[in-house]
């Protein structure tokens, strides 16, 4: 049973909505934060990355980095750049990009929900990542972007969304890259009673986007819980901020691979390994069109790889991912990569820079060769969860990127 409840949301005035409304933190780096943010001192990333309010050599952790976001975040309230909703609502968001619509509930799940393992995870979380969100939640008092989750899609929930989005919406623009942001509010008490109990069928939600914001403000609320000894669980800090998704509406893209070298091997050599257990064919194959085939970038030359029966568990649902393939097969056994998440000669490009990328950073030297990837199937992230098992690293990237600033969740 899966809880959601709504919440007294701060967001910005529709006319400035577009002009708030940024990227998620770790989507950018803190140079295209800067960039971004240029001549706007209304963009969100002057709170979620607030680094770029400051000298460029500073440390990303230092403390100054969250003491300008607090005093940033108090800034925006001050000047009216961030209203609170005078009574608790729920938020519907569409996104909708070349045509293809997502729509969701903004709305707040429970961290306990987390910890008993109704919001399933898919992903470990890197340590310095995890301890910089709950730092960042914790003294901002905010959950500064939301976490994307996902359900098994139900008519009856569709029904009732399509309900609310046949209003006009509260805010619709276009940002930047080409994607339309819609938001209704819905101060309905009684749908919101409706949708609250629709939720409660689901046996549990999945974490799509969003490991390590989910596991920070957890643990913020598990640390506030220990320090009030009048706790009951119902405080606002147990509480984080979710966009929920049905599954059939979301696009997992690709997430490539790219390798600074071939391990000490020649080119020559390095075909020969990867023939052991895949499949190799030189022709102009960029992009995967099935499961368990790749491409492969090498010195100007398109190959495509196609991974021999018998080379994975087909019956083992981590196993027999492509991702899995890609590092038991060929990263980690010839080139020499056993962890890609600290191994500094691999880097992870998504899906939607395209192939062009990945032909661009071996033809300028930056790499000696890319792999393109078939995307991970929604279904198999949740049967993933389900089992309780986790993916590779990089294994999903999710397209379109929830904008934080849209609706903000304090904990208080």
């Amino acid at each position: 049973m899966a809880i959601v409840r709504p919440f007294k949301g701060l967001r910005p005035p529709k006319d400035i909505a577009a002009k708030v409304a940024a990227f998620p933190y770790d989507v950018i780096n803190s140079d295209e934060a800067r960039e971004l943010a240029k001549g706007n001192p209304q963009s969100f990333l002057h709170i979620n990355k607030p680094e770029i309010d400051l000298d460029p050599k500073i440390d990303l952790y230092d403390q100054r980095v969250y003491d300008k976001a607090v005093e940033n975040f108090k800034m925006f309230q001050q000047k009216g750049w961030l209203v609170r909703d005078a009574g608790e609502c729920f938020y519907i968001y569409r996104q909708v990009m070349n045509g293809r619509a997502q729509t969701g509930l903004m709305c707040c799940c429970s961290a306990q929900d987390y910890w008993d393992g109704k919001i399933k995870r898919h992903e470990f979380t890197r340590k310095d990542k995890e301890e910089d969100r709950l730092k960042h939640v914790d003294m901002t008092n905010c959950n500064a972007g939301p976490v994307f989750l996902t359900y098994p899609a139900r008519a009856s929930i569709n029904a009732m969304v399509d309900q609310i989005t046949k209003n006009a919406p509260e805010v619709d623009f276009t940002s930047e890259d080409g994607i339309q942001h819609v938001l209704w509010v819905v101060k309905d008490a009684e749908w919101g009673k409706k949708v609250t109990a629709e939720f409660a069928q689901i046996p549990a939600l999945y974490v799509a986007d969003g490991h390590h914001r989910t596991q920070a403000a957890a643990r913020v609320a598990k640390v506030r819980a220990e320090k009030n000894p009048k706790h009951t669980g119902n405080e606002e800090y147990n509480f984080f901020m979710s966009v929920i998704f049905p599954h059939n509406h979301l696009l997992i893209m690709d997430y490539n691979r790219a390798v600074h070298d071939l391990n000490g091997l020649s080119e020559a050599e390095f075909l020969k390994k990867v023939g052991e257990k895949f499949t190799v064919e030189k022709q102009e194959y960029k992009k995967p069109t099935a499961a368990n085939t790749f491409g492969m970038y090498l010195k100007g030359t398109w190959y495509k790889l196609t991974a021999k029966p018998g080379s994975f568990d087909a019956k083992d649902p981590v196993k027999s991912l492509d991702v899995s393939i890609m590092q038991d097969n060929l990263l980690n056994p010839i080139l020499g990569i056993g962890d890609p998440r600290t191994d500094k000669r691999i880097d992870f490009i998504g899906g939607i820079r395209g192939v062009k990328e990945l032909e661009r950073i071996v033809d300028n030297g930056k790499f000696v060769v890319a792999f393109a990837m078939f995307p991970t199937s929604i279904e198999q992230l949740m049967k993933i969860a389900d089992s309780g098992e986790v993916m590779p690293p990089k294994s999903t990237w999710f397209e379109p990127k929830l904008r934080s600033g849209m609706v903000i969740h304090t904990l208080d």
